[in-house]
């Protein structure tokens, strides 16, 4: 291997959405770090088999509006 190519490989915490924690090494941030998880194995629908809709500020509709028109035929 060519010296001084590669990134620092530390450990670093992971926290889970449930508030569970473990300790892992990573080439991600510095020694010490902590990285909290927004989706994981136990929130994810592809895990969980659970589908959410999330409309975060309103963009189903935003987009519901902007294309209500198409398809609908002009006399």
């Amino acid at each position: 291997m060519k010296a001084n190519i590669h990134p620092d490989y530390h450990e670093v915490t992971i926290i889970m959405t449930d508030g569970t924690e473990f300790k892992t090494k990573s080439c991600m941030g510095s020694a010490g770090e902590t990285l909290r998880l927004d989706i994981d194995p136990k929130s994810h629908p592809a895990w969980t088999g659970v589908q959410r809709v999330m409309d975060t500020g309103g963009q189903v509709a935003k987009f519901n509006k902007k294309f209500a028109g198409i398809g609908l035929r002009k006399k």
